[in-house]
């Protein structure tokens, strides 16, 4: 079994590598990533790719039977750029890619499920086996603004009380290594949403009896929290996405009752409680 990994050097790439090392031997395992100098702690081999250089991926993808296409980071180009990857791995000889999507990526509201749409289509028309992962928020999230939320004395967000049905990396990393190493899985698609949704008042509460202190939440206007990320030194596109996430998230975005990822993994996903208490010790 060749396993490859594309940004496989990324927050989520790296602990699948660190989880399917304990499946399958490593040298199945090939890091696909644009840097090659950050692959040395993983201890696999690696390839170095460029999702707009056709024949980076040709050369990397010869010889991988099953493909874990971590959706780009470049948010406006991915669907162009997993078409590359999904070109190249039909000529390749790949038997399957398995694909993080987005929670209820056919129905979703986020600006970010149109590339995902499109990315879906396209693995459907290609021929090939696949899997579609459609991972829920990443409770980092929401847990990376709990140093500025003791900082300013409260949580800001435009989320309403809209529920979050948040799941850590970890938990996602493990969904994935899951159905790489395995042969079943074939042609399913699997909504991964955290076991427990949860408010942004919930996590100001958690929050607050981890740190003996009063952090309240307190809901802005779309507008108003954009600026306040701006303020706090975000770029102003990233700034003004995540207040329209949040906005999506108090429309129910975020939220999915599927209890598909504990399933997968085989334990409950990682309460709220515990991602606080390993954020808070990180500050």
């Amino acid at each position: 079994m060749s396993i490859a990994i594309t940004g496989a050097a990324g927050q989520l790439g790296r602990l699948v590598i660190e989880n399917l090392k304990l499946k399958v031997p490593p040298n199945n395992i090939l890091a696909l990533v644009r840097n090659p100098e950050l692959t040395e702690v993983l201890g696999v081999a690696a390839k170095t790719i460029d999702y707009s250089k056709q024949e980076t991926l040709d050369a990397a993808l010869t010889g991988v039977e099953t493909l874990l296409l971590i959706s780009s980071s470049e948010v406006g180009q991915r669907i162009a750029q997993h078409a590359n990857v999904i070109a190249s791995a039909k000529k390749a000889g790949v038997k399957r890619i398995v694909y993080t999507s987005l929670l209820h990526a056919d129905t979703s509201i986020l600006p970010l499920a149109d590339e995902h749409r499109a990315t879906e289509a396209d693995l459907k028309a290609s021929g090939l086996a696949y899997t579609l992962l459609r991972n829920g928020w990443y409770t980092e999230n929401y847990t990376g603004f709990i140093g500025a939320a003791l900082a300013n004395g409260a949580l800001f967000g435009s989320a309403g009380e809209g529920r979050i049905s948040a799941a850590t990396r970890e938990d996602l990393a493990e969904a994935a290594v899951a159905v790489l190493s395995s042969d079943d899985h074939v042609n399913a698609t699997y909504e991964l949403a955290g076991d427990t949704a949860w408010t942004l008042a919930d996590l100001a509460a958690e929050v607050s009896k981890q740190t003996g202190k009063d952090i309240p939440y307190r809901n802005l206007a779309e507008a108003d929290y954009a600026t306040a990320l701006e303020g706090a030194g975000l770029p102003q596109g990233l700034a003004a996405a995540l207040a329209a996430y949040d906005v999506c998230a108090a429309n129910g975005a975020l939220y999915g009752t599927e209890r598909t990822l504990s399933k997968l993994i085989g334990r409950p996903t990682t309460t709220l409680a515990a991602s606080v208490e390993r954020a808070l010790q990180a500050l």
